[in-house]
């Protein structure tokens, strides 16, 4: 049976080398559907977003003390703000606004090894929402009902990098009415609030736009995968880091010649993912991968491995059609599984792929372009509107509690407030920074 499947692969690679050799990968194919529609969709006209200008220590001077925050993959934070301020959309006057947008850099406290630290967000954020709901009357009238938030952390608004104590300490609870634009996206999750927006991680477009080769050159890899198995660091005891699934896939198929796979990231990393069939995005501490977005853009077939994921813009791209899902219960069958997909099949998924809208929908790239990931968020946005009644509350009304939450999460609060009410003033009052020897795992690289 082995030695039928290996013979089976390679004649299926060599399919591909002739295919592609032959022009095949040059005939893209249509998106379907309503999925093509949105995706070509313009939101310029359909909305208006009034940003509010906050103190620079909510955003740009977080920004100015690390700038290593533009690279990483939760900067989609920061790019989003600076798109809002010139796009169309836009709106001075808040009186017209559909949407209100608060920016605040929450990722951007970082290790000396480049990963955010969320600690300080939610009294960041406890202290921008007192601000504004200080400030201008619009968070009053539906508690944020009609408010968007970035908040690209590992779970979202949970503010917690560990899914146990994410879990543990839920969505801030002041953003429980707003709509969150987050990366994490897992079904029936206390940290994926309904109705969110769930956006592919930041890729830097123009890192891999320097990286892409010519798209007659042959996928003569079967599968390709280069990343942690075992976070020996952070779980000794393995079996919970990527629930066992990384691990399974090192176990199984260390050996097998179908599979390139290896914890070294080569400096060939992008070129070697375009010469690639497949492409494994199993999930990490968290259920999503900066994979999936640099598989799609480089036409290498994405192999989920996340039970429950919530996949970025799902309803403008067709995942099932250009990706294959396999369960994490199911990864040692995963050669099997891969070997048996029909060869037409799998040049249907490449010609998906290779549809220039779809690439676009996943990148964040600067200036933005039709098309892109901020148009996708303001898609998302503009298909939540009108807003029902429900989201305007009657005079006096209260739905949120200010002070539910963890108590670590409220003590400097007051602190928070009494300096935002002096910077307002054009007073200065000194404070330090809270300092944290704790260790960020993040989502598995």
């Amino acid at each position: 049976m082995r030695i039928w499947k290996l013979g089976f692969a390679g004649f299926l690679v060599a399919a591909f080398v002739v295919g592609f050799g032959s022009g095949e990968q040059a005939r893209t194919e249509r998106i379907s559907g309503s999925a093509g529609d949105v995706l070509d969709d313009d939101p310029v006209g359909r909305l208006k977003v009034f940003v509010y200008e906050l103190p620079s220590k909510y955003n740009k001077k977080i920004l100015q003390k690390d700038p290593r925050c533009l690279n990483h993959m939760f900067a989609a934070e920061i790019f989003m703000h600076r798109f809002l301020l010139s796009s169309p959309v836009r709106t001075l006057n808040p009186e017209e606004a559909d949407w209100f947008y608060t920016p605040v850099y929450t990722t951007c406290d970082l290790t000396p090894n480049g990963l955010p630290l969320p600690f300080k967000s939610p009294r960041m954020m406890r202290s921008a929402v007192q601000l504004i709901s200080s400030n201008w009357p619009y968070w009053n009238r539906t508690e944020g009902a009609d408010h968007f938030f970035v908040v690209p952390h590992d779970f979202g608004a949970c503010f917690h990098y560990q899914e146990e104590k994410a879990i543990e300490r839920g969505i801030l609870r002041m953003l429980q009415r707003a709509t969150l634009v987050q990366t994490f996206g897992q079904k029936n999750h206390v940290c994926l609030k309904e109705g969110s927006i769930t956006v592919p991680p930041y890729a830097p477009p123009q890192k891999m736009q320097t990286h892409l080769i010519s798209e007659k050159t042959p996928r003569s890899i079967f599968v390709y995968f280069r990343g942690l198995f075992y976070d020996v660091g952070n779980d000794p005891e393995g079996g919970y880091y990527a629930r066992g699934a990384r691990a399974a896939v090192w176990e199984n198929f260390k050996d097998n010649p179908l599979f390139d796979i290896s914890t070294e990231h080569p400096t060939t990393y992008y070129e070697d993912m375009q010469r690639a069939v497949f492409c494994l995005c199993p999930l990490g501490w968290a259920p999503w991968s900066p994979r999936l977005v640099e598989a799609v853009i480089f036409g290498c077939i994405p192999v989920i491995i996340a039970d429950d994921i919530v996949l970025p813009f799902a309803d403008a791209i067709p995942w099932e059609e250009i990706g294959v899902f396999v369960d994490e219960k199911d990864v040692p069958n995963l050669d099997t599984i891969l070997t048996s997909i029909p060869p037409e099949l799998i040049l249907r998924k490449q010609r998906l792929l290779a549809n220039p809208s779809m690439k676009q929908a996943m990148l964040f790239p600067q200036p933005a372009e039709a098309g892109d990931a901020f148009h996708q968020v303001l898609n998302g946005l503009a298909r939540k509107l009108p807003h029902g009644p429900d989201v305007f509350l009657k005079p006096g009304a209260k739905i949120l509690n200010w002070t539910a939450g963890p108590v670590g999460d409220l003590k400097p609060q007051e602190d928070w407030i009494i300096r935002e009410a002096a910077a307002l003033e054009g007073l200065h009052i000194s404070s330090h920074d809270e300092s944290f020897n704790l260790k960020y795992i993040g989502p598995g690289i």
